[in-house]
C-alpha cells in the first residue's frame, strides 16, 4: 500500500478553516478541481465533477467535529488506485490562535500505474488544494 501525505499552514484560525473544509460537500467551495459536489446517502456520500466532466464518487468513512477531522474512501473515480482512503484535518499552531496547519493524506493501491506515479499524482492533488485554500482564506 503506498501513501502522501501534504501540509500547509494556512491564514485562518484553526475553527476557521475548519468551518470551510470541514463540511464534507463543501469542496466546491474552496477547491477549484471539484466545481460541483452533490450530497447522497443523507450526506454520508458525496458526487463530485470536475472541469472536465469526471465523476467522482466518495464515501465519508469517519468524521470527527471535535478533533476536526474526517476520512473519505473512493468508491468511483478516473484514477489509478484501489483501497483508496484519505484525510483531511486541521491542526493547531501551538502558540497561534491565527493560523492553523492543514494536512491533507491518503493510502492506497496502486493499479495499473507504478507506485511512484500514484504517490506523485495524490502528491500533487494534496499540494494544489492546500494552495487553492490558503488562497480562499487569504482573500
Amino acid at each position: 500500500m503506498a501513501s502522501t501525505s501534504v501540509s500547509r499552514v494556512v491564514p485562518a484560525s484553526p475553527q476557521e478553516a475548519w468551518n470551510l473544509i470541514g463540511g464534507f460537500d463543501a469542496l466546491p467551495d474552496w477547491l477549484p478541481y471539484i466545481p460541483e459536489s452533490t450530497a447522497l446517502e443523507g450526506g454520508r456520500v458525496r458526487r463530485l465533477t470536475n472541469p472536465d466532466g469526471d465523476v467522482i464518487i466518495e464515501r465519508l468513512v469517519d468524521f470527527n467535529e471535535a478533533e476536526r477531522h474526517y476520512s473519505y474512501a473512493i468508491l468511483e473515480a478516473p484514477f489509478p488506485v484501489g483501497g483508496y482512503v484519505s484525510t483531511l484535518r486541521v491542526h493547531t499552531v501551538p502558540g497561534r490562535d491565527d493560523i492553523a496547519e492543514v494536512q491533507w493524506s491518503g493510502r492506497f493501491n496502486p493499479k495499473g500505474a507504478t507506485e511512484q506515479e500514484v504517490v506523485d499524482l495524490f502528491t500533487g492533488i494534496y499540494a494544489d488544494g492546500l494552495d487553492a485554500l490558503h488562497q480562499t482564506l487569504a482573500a
